[in-house]
């Protein structure tokens, strides 16, 4: 049983909280990079920033055809941090993003089965074991329209894509070529957010022992996996506009991509590396949050229909982190602000109250709207940091399949390489861990290129749908 600690109540506050982006295209521009070359600097401890960890290739035991950590330890100046966050935020003002109510529908994940922490399952009942998970809520189920004219619409976001994903190019050359991009007869394209590309995700796919399939609908989206020849199968990364606020390794300017091939979220260095690139237009208050604090320990997003616990379960409990089991129950269970119908989060939910211009070493803080309330943690490097949070979506990856559930990092997402602790994938990233294990084993690290920690032990933060759209 968790035990419910005193809330400090907060004063109502209204904040829109901005997704940084940019628009680009299907060719490129010189021009255009270097119009930003003299940019001044975004924030004032950008110039004194560490050395924090480098992010290339995925948690996975694929050998790889090129090892990720010889490139990132290359060091390529061709874009500078302060270069790309220039980038990022002129054209952010460009597109002219903002928030508005009911205008960020958050797409259902596809998942459909069920799983214990170690295998399928039959639907579970309510107050039963693993109760609570992603499948057992399902809301705005994916669906599109395929336009015939190259591009397709998601009939949740309204938000229109390109159909077939261009051939790996460098994040300067996706950011060049917006404006000369004419797919479909429309020339107001750009490069998606981390979060527009995230609401393509479908967590039916899968890449372990029993094989491969895309974590995005093939119906509709034409998708490739790496290229054998000279990379890893999954060396699928997809480029966003979106700049991770601190360093990698070498000090390189980090994007954060999404893999369609392992179904991850993770930083990756814009130098000495290609991405596939998908273009996105319309519905440019996609990804904007309108927070409102309603004075009883929660927070609604009027622009998800969705209200969250201010509060984490490090502050609301006195066991803090616990497995993915105990995490489910607890949301099932609590009573709290006069409501009992809380849930623990999907990964496309709770990945939709990240805000990825922040970071623990940029504005010594969570990657989420000062609003909420984020514990603190000691992490397994010994130094000051964020935790990671749980999800209820189940994560097909891995040797054993089921046994896995997505998380977000919050604080630092670190991995363990050149026999050092670092900061590998962002405050922002999305990974996955072991559902349960012993507190004596965890946490540790993996044994793939960048070593993911691995915890078990997360902290939780629930959420409740106050605008459904169940289907």
């Amino acid at each position: 049983m968790y035990s419910l600690k005193k809330v400090k109540i907060v004063n109502i506050v209204l904040v829109v909280s901005f997704i940084f982006s940019v628009s680009t295209g299907c060719s490129s521009d010189n021009n255009f990079i270097k119009g930003f070359n003299d940019s001044n600097t975004k924030k004032e401890n950008m110039q004194n920033m560490t050395q924090k960890g480098g992010m290339n290739g995925e948690n996975t035991n694929e050998m790889n055809k090129q090892h990720p950590q010889n490139v990132m330890d290359q060091k390529n100046n061709s874009i500078s941090i302060d270069e790309a966050n220039k980038i990022e935020n002129d054209i952010l003002k460009k597109v002219d993003y903002k928030a508005e109510e009911g205008k960020y529908n958050i797409v259902d994940t596809g998942v459909v089965k069920y799983y214990s922490d170690k295998k399928e399952i039959s639907e579970p009942i309510k107050n039963s074991e693993f109760y609570g998970q992603d499948a057992n809520y399902i809301n705005n189920s994916p669906s599109y329209t395929d336009n015939k004219d190259g591009t397709i619409t998601d009939n949740n976001t309204n938000l229109i894509w390109q159909k077939e994903t261009e051939d790996k190019i460098t994040w300067e050359e996706a950011v060049e070529g917006a404006s000369k991009c004419n797919i479909g007869g429309y020339n107001d394209w750009r490069l998606p957010t981390v979060k527009e590309l995230y609401s393509l995700i479908q967590f039916t796919g899968y890449s372990n022992v029993e094989g491969y399939k895309p974590y995005i609908d093939t119906d509709y989206f034409d998708f490739s996996y790496g290229d054998e020849s000279v990379e890893r199968k999954i060396d699928s990364q997809y480029a966003t506009s979106t700049i991770y606020e601190s360093d990698t390794m070498n000090g390189n300017a980090t994007m954060f991509g999404v893999n369609f091939a392992d179904g991850r979220i993770k930083g990756y260095p814009i130098s000495n590396k290609k991405f596939y690139v998908m273009y996105v237009r319309g519905n440019t208050s996609y990804g904007m949050n309108k927070f409102v604090d309603n004075k009883d320990g929660t927070i609604t997003d009027l622009s998800t229909g969705t209200m969250w616990l201010t509060y984490d379960s490090g502050y609301l409990t006195d066991e803090k982190a616990m497995d993915w089991k105990s995490a489910l129950a607890w949301c099932e269970n609590l009573d709290y602000a006069g409501y009992d119908d809380w849930k623990l989060p999907n990964a496309k939910e709770l990945q939709s109250i990240v805000d990825y211009s922040r970071s623990p070493d940029t504005t010594d803080s969570a990657a989420i709207n000062e609003m909420f309330y984020s514990s603190e943690i000691t992490d397994v490097s010994g130094e000051k940091n964020y935790p990671s949070y749980w999800t209820s979506t189940t994560h097909l990856d891995g040797r054993i399949p089921e046994d896995s559930a997505v998380y977000i990092s919050f604080g630092e997402a670190l991995g363990y390489m050149n026999n050092k602790f670092l900061d590998v994938h962002g405050a922002g990233a999305q990974r996955s861990d072991p559902k349960t294990g012993s507190k004596d084993e965890y946490p540790n690290y993996g044994d793939a290129p960048q070593g993911d920690v691995r915890t078990v032990f997360n902290y939780v933060r629930a959420v409740r749908v106050i605008d459904d759209n169940s289907n």
